[in-house]
């Protein structure tokens, strides 16, 4: 089981089932990241960080602020996908694997909008989110 990224019908698969998405808030200029595993249920939000509040950036519930960062475990149920809206007004958001970080725009181009984090086998077929794997497309 891994994290892809989707595009269309392309699927870009990740190295492993966990990745943090990271970016930085717009208006607040304040560093977020989220770290997000897959299951078989879909992909699962496990935790979250934020660096300070303003414009629509309060911590979640129960939140704690360690070593100048409030963090939290993000009460959602697993998701099919999620979307990453790319408008070119703002940062790009940043994927971080295996201990390296790396801007979308080094996967893909910065027109491409519309990419949807999921679920995939280890084989990069798109899982739905009871586990059933769906036919790769032509790459």
């Amino acid at each position: 089981m891994k994290l892809c990224l989707l595009v269309g019908a392309l699927i870009l698969p990740f190295s492993g089932e966990r990745a943090t998405l990271a970016w930085t808030h717009s208006v607040e200029k304040i560093p977020w990241e989220e770290d997000w595993r897959a299951t078989e249920a879909g992909v699962v939000i496990e935790a979250a960080r934020v660096s300070g509040s303003g414009a629509g950036m309060e911590a979640g519930e129960g939140a704690r602020f360690v070593d100048g960062v409030w963090q939290w475990r993000p009460k959602v149920a697993p998701q099919g996908r999620v979307i990453l809206a790319r408008s070119g007004a703002t940062a790009d958001w940043r994927i971080c694997e295996d201990g390296r970080c790396r801007a979308m725009a080094e996967i893909l181009p910065v027109e491409v909008d519309r990419v949807e984090f999921a679920t995939c086998d280890d084989e990069g077929r798109l899982r739905d989110a009871g586990g059933t794997a769906s036919p790769s497309p032509r790459r």
